[in-house]
């Protein structure tokens, strides 16, 4: 295999007509300019130069070679720049996964930000919840998963991953607009004490952490109506099914539906960026950087948000 080096050497000592010159333009001695091109004639088999007393003159094989490598030592050019660019996290893929609520509201702003600053980077989104996303950032399916947790619902992330905080949301009691409570402002837990509930599916955080805020000011809910899909939640409650709890980023108003803050509840959703220290594509690191910007700027217009500091 022809070395790439000696090929440069080459192109350098046929342009500049002499190996001083050509090493001086190089960075090498002449005495290394020459061993490098010995090295490539004994590779081809066939003399570069006719060499004189006073000066060089290239061979036809010579000048060949340096015409057929331009491209070549192009490509390569090419190549090494893709590679620093890999290495850099300018260019490549970045396979990442997100829950619903984080891809309606905080995606949309991180991703176009991303798309921006790092333009030669696919990404490929996949979505599910935690338990569905945590196991594929450790099978090094996904490089990347935005995931949450609920204060009372504990919850540990497999210790081989790292974790960024993103965002705190505040749990919103929503009412019926005609609820009686719907103007009273901030609602005591335990007055929603014989409200019928509109919850997510049984053993999902969002239905845990709604328990045990219920235990605590004295009551089981009557969880009527489940759904872990938010709009159906907001229709229901519209609908004057039921109330329901459920974080900052899963509440869009729209008429029918009155959001408020429950008086004295201090629980909230958390929402992280979670992959592993040692994933080997530097584009995670922009991404999370990216993320970390998208929620600074969703929490200063999203009631009941806060950006992680």
């Amino acid at each position: 295999m022809l070395n790439p080096v000696h090929l440069r050497t080459l192109t350098a000592v046929v342009d500049a007509g002499s190996f001083a010159d050509a090493a001086r333009r190089l960075g090498y001695t002449a005495s290394a300019v020459s061993q490098q091109v010995a090295a490539l004639e004994r590779a081809v088999r066939m003399p570069l130069f006719e060499r004189g007393a006073q000066a060089i003159r290239p061979t036809p094989a010579a000048l060949y070679l340096v015409r057929r490598a331009a491209d070549a030592l192009s490509a390569l050019d090419a190549l090494e720049e893709d590679a620093r660019g890999m290495a850099e996290g300018r260019i490549g893929r970045l396979r990442l996964g997100s829950f619903p609520t984080a891809s309606q509201r905080l995606l949309p702003i991180g991703l176009a930000s991303y798309a921006r600053a790092y333009p030669s980077v696919e990404i490929l989104l996949d979505e599910g919840e935690p338990d569905e996303l945590i196991p594929l950032v450790r099978a090094g399916e996904l490089d990347l998963a935005l995931v949450y947790r609920y204060d009372l619902v504990p919850r540990a992330w497999p210790g081989d991953l790292e974790e960024t905080p993103l965002l705190a949301e505040e749990l919103l009691l929503l009412l019926p607009e005609r609820h009686p409570l719907a103007i009273a402002g901030p609602v005591a837990l335990g007055d929603l004490a014989h409200e019928t509930w509109v919850a997510a599916r049984e053993g999902t955080a969002g239905a845990s952490c709604l328990r045990r805020l219920c235990a605590e000011a004295g009551f089981e809910p009557q969880l009527d109506y489940r759904s872990n899909d938010y709009g159906v939640i907001h229709g229901f409650v519209r609908s004057g099914l039921g109330v329901a709890l459920v974080p900052a980023l899963a509440h869009l108003p729209g008429e029918g539906v009155v959001a408020t803050r429950l008086d004295g509840v201090t629980a909230r959703r958390h929402v992280l960026a979670a992959h592993r220290p040692a994933a080997g594509n530097p584009a995670v690191t922009g991404a999370v950087d990216t993320l970390r910007q998208a929620a600074a700027r969703l929490a200063g217009d999203l009631p009941g948000a806060v950006a992680a500091a």
